[in-house]
């Protein structure tokens, strides 16, 4: 066990230093601002700071003095030292990557108070001088021999942060038009605005014209300009939007307020529906916490009990929109409760069977492996740990689930326990299909429709 031991008011001698070393970087200073509340764009904006006197990002000048407060109360004097005076002059900047040395010199005691006042001084791998100054300190009488605290970890987390970067994406294209499936509240409504202020749609609202403007009037949006087709119900609403698509009106649906099934039986109707060869199902687009890239969770929302042919859609689909998204060689985990085929559980089997088809070139375009149990497909150190040699396993962008229960736990668990920000989307249809739930926000909105927005202008490339 390590131990952190101080040095009493007794044991300390005028001359007597500690030090420490530490390397800014850039994870430091956004720890830092999410703390101390700085978000001075001298820290955090690389634009910005490249226009200062400094031409690049800085670190915060108190990460120096907190510095010296680690040295002062972890080794001289150490555990029991209380601060009573500070001052510090900052003479030269940190940059990110920039190693500097922090040195505390005691110089003074005072017998009758127990304070220790130390010089201070932070430097660079030069030796040059960043901060100087002193520090005044009540020394501890008393011996302290602790366990050193062991510290939690921390994760920085953007929240969207990924699916700002897919909007990003979105302004090399223009708005794709799309029909608004009855959006009649708030959430639906300004979603469709937002996505249309980003120019990734250009919505064309379905539904019950009173009832949609007086959604706009309650929750204060403005109409102006947007075309509106007037339908008595939700009902109505699904068929006229399925029809635009027909009559070339629209390249996209976006659901609103109406139960998914509603939308889906305008939209997979054998007459008037928009069925392709494709089998339809539903991704989820997920920003989760400490995951290093976007994840995809499917199929969560249509297909119950996928047979293998159901399957081999599900995985063409989501492999497509990976593509749309910008990564170019998904890896793609069909996931089960073990890593080995057992004839005993069917998902492991309609797993092998996926990968031989990938195999055989029947399904193309990314990396497919499986069965993989869900700890093996996303953590490397679970797949290490079992042996498997993978370029799938530990860092799949895709996770196929066995059937929609599992699917939709998985979705739903890094959303409300993990803190995933989510987008939805249904394909395999003629037109891309925002279907996100009707307790999305409208940022969920927004990221659904940069990713129809990127996946029906894929389409219409290739």
């Amino acid at each position: 066990m390590d131990f952190i031991e101080n040095r009493t008011f007794g044991e300390i001698a005028i001359g007597d230093t500690a030090r420490i070393e530490r390397t800014l970087t850039r994870r430091d200073i956004e720890l830092f601002a999410v703390m101390s509340g700085d978000v001075n764009p001298t820290h955090l904006d690389t634009e910005y700071a490249e226009q200062t006197d400094f031409h690049q990002i800085i670190g915060h000048g108190m990460w120096g003095g907190a510095l010296i407060s680690s040295v002062l109360g972890t080794q001289l004097p150490g555990p029991g030292t209380i601060y009573l005076d500070q001052s510090l002059r900052f003479e030269n900047p940190v940059g990110v990557g920039d190693t500097v040395c922090v040195r505390v010199t005691a110089t003074e005691k005072q017998a009758d108070t127990g304070r220790v006042v130390f010089d201070c001084r932070v430097s660079d791998a030069d030796d040059a001088t960043l901060i100087s100054g002193t520090a005044t300190v009540r020394a501890p009488r008393e011996k302290v021999r602790r366990p050193r605290a062991v510290l939690p970890e921390v994760t920085l987390h953007s929240g969207g942060g990924r699916f700002r970067a897919l909007i990003e994406r979105t302004r090399a294209h223009d708005p794709v038009p799309t029909a608004v499936v009855h959006p009649c509240d708030a959430e639906s409504l300004r979603g469709a605005l937002m996505a249309r202020d980003e120019t990734i749609i250009a919505p064309i609202l379905v539904g019950p014209r009173a009832r949609i403007e007086a959604t706009a009037a309650e929750a204060g949006l403005s109409l102006d300009g947007l075309e509106i087709v007037d339908v008595a119900h939700s009902h109505a609403a699904a068929e006229r939007s399925v029809q635009l698509v027909h009559e070339g009106r629209a390249s996209a649906l976006m659901k609103g307020k109406l139960h998914t099934d509603e939308l889906l039986s305008a939209v997979l109707d054998r007459n008037t529906g928009l069925r392709t060869e494709r089998r339809l199902s539903h991704v989820f687009a997920l920003d989760v916490p400490g995951y290093p890239r976007t994840l995809m969770v499917t199929d969560a929302a249509i297909n119950i009990t996928p047979d293998l042919e159901t399957l081999a859609d599900i995985v063409r689909n989501a492999i497509e929109l990976a593509g749309s998204m910008g990564t170019e060689l998904p890896r793609v985990a069909l996931l089960s409760a073990i890593e080995t085929v057992n004839a005993r559980l069917p998902s492991t089997l309609n797993a092998a069977a996926i990968c031989k088809m990938h195999d055989r070139g029947q399904i193309s375009g990314g990396l497919v492996d499986g069965p993989l149990a869900f700890d093996n497909a996303i953590s490397a150190s679970a797949a290490r740990a079992k042996g498997i040699d993978s370029a799938v396993a530990g860092r799949a962008d895709v996770l196929v689930a066995p059937n929609l229960e599992s699917g939709n736990m998985i979705a739903k668990q890094l959303i409300h326990m993990a803190g995933a920000e989510s987008a939805g989307i249904a394909l395999g249809a003629r037109v891309p299909i925002m279907l996100t739930s009707r307790s999305d926000n409208a940022q969920a909105r927004l990221a659904s429709a940069a990713l129809a927005q990127l996946h029906a202008m894929a389409r219409r490339a290739g």
